[in-house]
């Protein structure tokens, strides 16, 4: 019955939206913005005609590409400059206020291609509702207020909050919705059609990746996905986690790696594991500022993405961030069991793509400071309920990545080598990293300094322990939950930890920054910036946003020392230093994270390396407030950054009677027995 209601609601709007193509009722300077609209929004009707009736299912290549290109072709960078979803664009032609609220509506409404592949009918509804109510407006004698647009949007965003956010709690942890799965499980992958029945946008790139896949040996194809899932179940086995209590695992992939996905399912379902597929978020309401989670194709235009990062500034207010909670509390009590059952997600990452340098619009919506709080506020209090009802510390995860064929010519030798880099020698790097936490268990504190133009000089206060023989300050991190090997780390005490952080060139996500600085006084930033524009406002923004994800300041929450020379040999080898993800540049020097620890809400669950010594340095300062406030103990983020071995000189463990033992030095291994992982770095 809601069902034929819903139906009902649909085909009324869609009634009404073919009207409008036609009609003449409002200014003659707003006609063009809704007639654009509604040519769009007809565009995705007939995609559902065709998922209904099957025919989608049966597109040729051609026919794929051709409806592909024809939903997409508004956002592409081609075309951009003169669509209304550039918010540039649509104040210029609609004004400053009509502009940026008629831009957000168009950029919401352009979800309805996922929903049309997808069948989400409801979705549809919402987004045509929204349009014909606001078009209702400009029909009236005289033009609406924009504060009367902005209601309408306001409302629209929050009445149907309830069906936005729970449905994105739903297809994170229920097995039952299976779209991707029967497209990856049920295709025939040699025929790149299947490809465009995602609905996602498909450049060459997802044909070239999917298409080389295909040219793979078969016993490559396992060899990649069993490092994968087998880093997943072992991660449980490190963590001393019981997997059997688990139902379901959720792959995040990008669009293209469906062969070496359809045997990782297979190798989980083996394992007893039902696999979920969860696109990445498609609405502002559940989409994440700072980058996606779920899997996805690349971007139509990053420009695009980058101008509605905000957009949930439209309707962001007190109101609305509570009724949000009380959603997100509802929609997990409707899912508890399926909940319950997850075991957290395993990811596949790719690098190679060119950088972006994006441009800061100013008719882009952008939070205002207390919006900003509000929206800091509410991850805070989100993650007790999704702590609540997926523990922290009952999960796990894994996470690698692959080259895509934009890094160049030399794609296949690369991602050969790559494979390489993820199957490394697990038990030679174990004792090798061993050799490292003996010595940084002696001392009170690290000093790491730059070499060159890099001009870091930093002091990292180390946890005490209170039993050598049972206990240690750094994890051994092998290829488990962060395939490849190559590293060891620590939760650095916050007093005593100062200094300059410095890095001339490393990607953050897909920004690439120059020259990023960030000071530290008692383990906390105190200063911040790059050079990646002209105005050290600008700068400081964009380390804000990307890096301390739009917290005023972070503390320091974790310290490594990456020890994956043979990644780093064949960076420098293939010229592509600045192309290797966060999750292998890591590896690849020493790193240092802002914001939680990696023991985030599990500082109480036992951690042990593989020598049986307990991991105790868990907490900081700020953590350890947990239990009085949790709001002040977590910021809902960590991001890593890196200093590549060419831009270091020393690492020293200093002890407390101020004697020291040189770990790197001149930018080589210096410790007896770690002699080996110079090697590539003499190459």
């Amino acid at each position: 019955m809601e069902q034929d209601l819903i139906r009902e609601r649909y085909d009324l709007s869609m009634a009404r939206i073919q009207e409008i193509l036609t009609e003449e009722t409002v200014p003659e300077n707003y006609r063009d913005y809704f007639r654009k609209v509604t040519e769009f929004i007809i565009q995705c009707g007939e995609v559902l005609k065709a998922k209904e009736d099957g025919s989608l299912d049966q597109m040729t290549l051609e026919e794929g590409r051709t409806l592909n290109h024809r939903l997409y072709a508004d956002v592409l960078p081609e075309n951009y400059e003169t669509s209304y979803t550039n918010p540039a664009y649509a104040v210029k032609t609609l004004g400053e206020e009509y502009g940026k609220l008629l831009s957000y509506l168009y950029a919401e409404i352009r979800g309805d291609i996922i929903y049309a592949f997808e069948g989400r009918v409801l979705d549809l509804v919402i987004g045509n509702e929204a349009l014909i109510e606001i078009y209702n407006l400009f029909e009236g004698e005289t033009l609406p207020a924009a504060k009367e647009i902005k209601d309408v949007l306001y409302w629209s965003a929050s009445d149907y909050c309830d069906v936005t956010l729970t449905y994105r709690v739903q297809e994170g942890v229920d097995p039952k919705l299976d779209f991707a799965k029967k497209i990856i499980m049920e295709s025939d992958l040699s025929d790149l059609s299947y490809l465009y029945r995602f609905g996602a946008y498909i450049s060459p790139e997802e044909e070239k990746t999917a298409a080389f896949l295909n040219s793979l040996p078969e016993e490559e194809i396992r060899k990649m996905a069993d490092t994968y899932t087998d880093g997943y179940i072992r991660g449980f086995e490190v963590m001393g986690r019981d997997l059997s209590k688990k139902k379901t695992v959720s792959v995040r992939y990008p669009i293209g790696f469906e062969r070496m996905v359809r045997q990782a399912v297979k190798n989980f379902e083996s394992a007893g594991l039902s696999v979920i597929f969860c696109r990445s978020a498609v609405g502002s309401i559940n989409r994440n500022p700072a980058g996606h989670s779920g899997y996805a194709s690349s971007s139509p235009n990053r420009q695009y993405d980058y101008d509605h990062r905000y957009d949930s500034a439209v309707y962001m207010d007190k109101a609305f961030r509570d009724r949000k909670i009380g959603v997100l509390k509802t929609a997990y009590e409707q899912y508890k069991e399926d909940a319950a059952a997850y075991a957290g997600p395993a990811v596949i990452e790719t690098f190679g793509e060119p950088g972006f340098e994006p441009v800061n619009k100013p008719e882009a919506w952008a939070f205002t400071e207390k919006q900003q709080n509000l929206y800091l506020e509410y991850r805070n209090l989100s993650m007790p309920v999704v702590n609540e009802y997926i523990p922290g510390d009952e999960t796990s995860f894994t996470i690698i990545a692959f080259p895509v064929p934009a890094i160049g010519e030399l794609f296949p030798e690369i991602f050969k080598e790559t494979i390489r880099i993820n199957t490394l020698d697990y038990e030679l790097y174990r004792d090798m990293q061993q050799k490292i936490i003996d010595v940084l268990d002696t001392a009170e504190y690290v000093e790491i300094t730059g070499k060159g133009e890099n001009q870091t000089n930093m002091q990292v206060q180390l946890a005490a322990i209170s039993n050598p023989e049972k206990q240690t300050k750094f994890e051994n991190c092998v290829a488990d939950v962060n395939i490849p090997v190559g590293e060891v780390f620590t939760s650095p005490q916050l007093a005593g930890t100062n200094g300059l952080l410095h890095v001339g060139s490393v990607y953050i996500g897909e920004f690439q920054f120059k020259d990023l600085e960030i000071r530290f006084e008692n383990g906390i930033a105190v200063s911040y910036t790059c050079k990646n524009f002209e105005t050290e406002e600008e700068n400081k923004a964009l380390v804000k946003q990307m890096i301390l994800k739009n917290h005023e300041t972070l503390p320091m929450g974790e310290f490594a020392i990456g020890t994956n020379t043979t990644a780093y040999e064949v960076a420098l080898r293939y010229g592509i230093l600045d192309k290797f993800p966060i999750l292998i540049a890591e590896k690849m020097g020493p790193h240092f994270a802002v914001g939680d620890t990696c023991y985030s809400w599990m500082e109480d669950c036992p951690v042990f390396n593989p020598d049986g010594r307990e991991m105790v340095a868990r907490e900081n300062e700020i953590s350890a407030k947990r239990k009085e406030n949790p709001q002040e103990a977590y910021f809902g983020c960590h991001t890593d950054i890196t200093i590549p071995y060419s831009e270091l000189d020393t690492i020293e463990a200093i002890h407390p009677d101020g004697t020291s033992v040189k770990i790197i030095a001149g930018g080589r291994f210096a410790l007896p027995g770690t002699e080996k992982l110079n090697e590539p770095l003499e190459k």
